[in-house]
């Protein structure tokens, strides 16, 4: 009960920072306030359909991140956030947040016995989705008939042409771009 007070006055501070640098990509509509999976959606559509009446074609490819937040870890996060010249208070409080954490499960009167947690970025805190976009803010941006969605940890990369050939050439530059 005491971390999620903490968590919600922390928060703030966070997302202050994030938002100040603009350091949450601006085609990241999860973890921002006003946006959400349905605009996310309508922008994507709305670029199909104006493709469509321009006769040209629309390719994607599309990526999900599996267990985003659990492929984090503390220890890059810090040194991102550290990059970022983050204040410190707030990197040592992360720290201090995410190390040497533990959890339990309980299931009606059985509890099982405390675990430490993987070096890693916690679900379902309210703070997980922030640091997650922080983390991933760094992919490279878009060009030439390429545009991206991201909605969390899912991205969509979308490219336009007359020409397939050409579409598969784009979004196969842009995948080896992401993948170093």
């Amino acid at each position: 009960m005491i971390g999620k007070l903490f968590i919600k006055i922390l928060l703030p501070r966070i997302l202050l920072e994030v938002s100040q640098r603009g350091l949450m990509r601006e085609e990241q509509f999860g973890f921002k306030p006003r946006h959400s999976t349905s605009l996310q959606l309508a922008r994507l559509v709305r670029r199909i359909t104006r493709n469509f009446g321009g006769k040209r074609i629309t390719g994607a490819a599309f990526l999900d991140v599996a267990k985003a937040l659990d492929t984090v870890g503390i220890n890059v996060l810090l040194y991102k956030l550290t990059f970022l010249n983050f204040p410190s208070y707030i990197l040592h409080t992360i720290s201090s947040y995410l190390r040497g954490r533990k959890f339990e499960a309980t299931f009606q009167a059985a509890t099982s016995s405390r675990l430490g947690m993987r070096a890693r970025v916690a679900q379902g805190g309210l703070v997980s989705p922030v640091r997650f976009g922080v983390y991933v803010n760094d992919m490279p941006s878009p060009w030439h008939n390429v545009e991206l969605a991201i909605y969390a940890d899912e991205t969509a990369i979308i490219s336009t042409s007359p020409n397939t050939t050409l579409i598969v050439s784009y979004l196969e530059s842009y995948l080896n771009d992401l993948q170093r």
